[in-house]
């Protein structure tokens, strides 16, 4: 069962391998479940770290996020691939914030697309505190949420 937490409320279990995945998932579509499912198997505990809507916005433009945070959270929690969910700091664009993240999870995998930005940054951070990036999936152009929308815009009422 999936926990929404806030991040203080999560102290790393020894002998566990934990694995953390971050991102908007504003509107959840195969490709995302596709995902999931192999950062999960990638270790015991998957974490999933949620950028905050003033993020998104700055990050995908005004129009978005679709869903809230609050439904973000939930609609990733009923997946039930998960361990935790939470909710990014709304101030996380600067390299501090991201070591500030993963000196306090401590993962031993950063899971991430091949399409991910900043990956050598992101690996170098990893790094430092004993984690490293694995690339879990391969970005699929055909799928994905700006395309979902951009098309579902189109179709007529």
């Amino acid at each position: 069962m999936t926990k929404i937490i806030n991040l203080s409320q999560f102290h790393p279990p020894p002998n566990k391998t934990i694995v953390l995945v971050t991102g908007v998932f504003d509107v959840l579509h195969s490709e995302h479940q596709k995902f999931l499912i192999k950062a999960k198997q990638q270790g015991d505990i998957l974490l999933i770290g949620l950028e905050s809507d003033i993020r998104v916005k700055q990050l995908k433009g005004s129009h978005r996020p679709i869903n809230p945070i609050n439904i973000r959270l939930k609609n990733l929690a009923d997946l039930n691939i998960t361990d935790y969910v939470f909710s990014l700091p709304q101030k996380f664009n600067l390299k501090k914030d991201h070591q500030n993240l993963i000196k306090q999870i401590k993962p031993h995998i950063l899971a991430i697309s091949s399409r991910t930005p900043n990956q050598p940054l992101k690996k170098k951070i990893l790094e430092k505190y004993g984690g490293k990036i694995k690339v879990v999936l391969p970005h699929n152009p055909k799928v994905s949420t700006t395309r979902l929308i951009h098309r579902n815009s189109r179709i007529p009422s």
